[in-house]
């Protein structure tokens, strides 16, 4: 409960950095989730969202907030996303929802990056938590030898289809003390769609929530 505590202070705290009649890019996860209720029951008068997913598409529009297509959009002010693990530097690893490209590509697009979290999503060195990699079907088996030989374990992660139609690869057992440099590595392989790295484009604020209240950096 009290990790549901620090994401549910932490989104709260996110509703300061709305500026009214813009559009904002929403991410995925646990504690979006949060951020969307807040965002809707704060009745903040905002123009709508370009959502990173179906699943939060789905619930902004049960709060009667509208989706805009990035396309028709241009660049937008201010995304809000979550993460799985993010160090002192603000870079992050994403992925764990599977909607790690298109977090990616609202967050390339904007020009300012919160990304809120509780407190246990803090490390010193990303990789505890397995990086997501989205590959292209028939590339698989070929992507999954290829992060054999970064030092990797890679997991498909069964089951599960992101909503571009891909697979997921879950690399176990990295610890990555060049988050830029094996984001590019990765990006590289044919076959990937995208890394679940946020390092080249990292957060430009980190707000932690905890039972201690809110932290916000930097």
């Amino acid at each position: 409960m009290s990790n549901d505590l620090g994401k549910r202070l932490a989104a709260e705290a996110a509703l300061k950095y709305i500026e009214e009649d813009t559009i904002i890019g929403v991410g995925t996860g646990s504690t979006v989730n949060f951020f969307i209720d807040a965002l809707a029951a704060r009745k903040l008068r905002i123009r709508g969202a370009v959502s990173s997913s179906n699943a939060s598409t789905e619930r902004l529009r049960h709060h009667k907030i509208e989706i805009f297509d990035l396309n028709a959009t241009g660049d937008i002010d201010l995304y809000v996303d979550g993460a799985d693990e993010c160090d002192p530097h603000l870079r992050l690893i994403k992925g764990g929802g599977a909607a790690l490209t298109r977090e990616k590509i609202v967050a390339a697009a904007s020009r300012k990056f919160v990304c809120i979290v509780d407190a246990s999503k803090q490390v010193p060195i990303l990789g505890n938590f397995p990086l997501p990699v989205e590959v292209i079907p028939m590339a698989r088996s070929y992507v999954g030898r290829q992060l054999l030989k970064l030092g990797g374990q890679p997991v498909w992660r069964e089951g599960v289809v992101t909503d571009n139609g891909n697979l997921i690869l879950d690399v176990h057992g990295l610890r990555i003390t060049d988050p830029v440099g094996l984001e590019n590595q990765i990006n590289q392989i044919v076959g990937v769609v995208t890394v679940g790295l946020f390092a080249k484009r990292a957060a430009d604020v980190l707000i932690v929530g905890s039972a201690d209240g809110v932290k916000v950096l930097p």
